[in-house]
């Protein structure tokens, strides 16, 4: 006859494959996104090709969004907006490893964002690469974009490095570029920077 009792090890068990479904789950998450944004670049890339090659303009569009509305009442991505919006995708991205390596594990909503507030590729890139790195939600791309964090990144000249430990130097070098601490200063992003390190003293 078994025992009825708990296993001693089955709260660390437990723990151990509740980890695992958080992982498939988020796993499977990421593939959907990734199949999805790959998809959205397919259909932007189809459009620009078609638009070059048969002239057509808009109609054909508003025609496409209510058609595959009609096909896919479920899906919410096929507005006229968001098919504009593929097509600019597909323009700014027109190398397909960028999109399956970068952009393509960032979710739509970033990728508008990005599209939207950034003209320069380079730049974009970087912000993509960064919201990718630190797990950055939405706003907080948008934050930083707004706020012009990796065009201030690493233009402060500093000794921090040979007077401080590496632990602060890199803290310091933050504070720097953290406009709501040259805001709670008093200080805007035209300051000089004498005006900036009187405050900081």
């Amino acid at each position: 006859m078994t025992s009825e009792l708990i296993p001693s090890d089955y709260s660390e068990w437990l723990a151990a494959l509740k980890t695992q479904i958080q992982t498939a789950r988020q796993k499977a998450i990421l593939a959907v996104n990734q199949e999805l944004i790959a998809l959205y670049w397919h259909i932007g890339r189809d459009i620009l090709t078609r638009q070059a090659e048969q002239g057509w303009g808009t109609k054909v569009i508003e025609q496409l969004a209510k058609d595959l509305r009609t096909a896919f009442p479920e899906l919410k991505g096929f507005s006229r907006a968001n098919l504009m919006s593929m097509r600019a995708f597909a323009e700014a991205w027109p190398d397909m490893a960028i999109v399956q390596q970068l952009v393509g594990q960032l979710p739509w909503g970033h990728n508008i964002v990005l599209l939207t507030r950034l003209k320069d590729t380079g730049l974009r890139m970087a912000y993509a690469r960064q919201a990718l790195e630190y797990g950055w939600s939405r706003n907080t791309l948008n934050i930083h974009i707004e706020t012009q964090r990796i065009e201030r990144e690493g233009l402060a000249v500093t000794n921090f490095e040979s007077r401080l430990p590496a632990y602060q130097s890199e803290l310091a070098r933050d504070s720097l570029k953290d406009p709501y601490r040259l805001d709670f200063l008093g200080l805007g992003k035209d300051a000089e920077e004498r005006a900036i390190e009187s405050a900081l003293v």
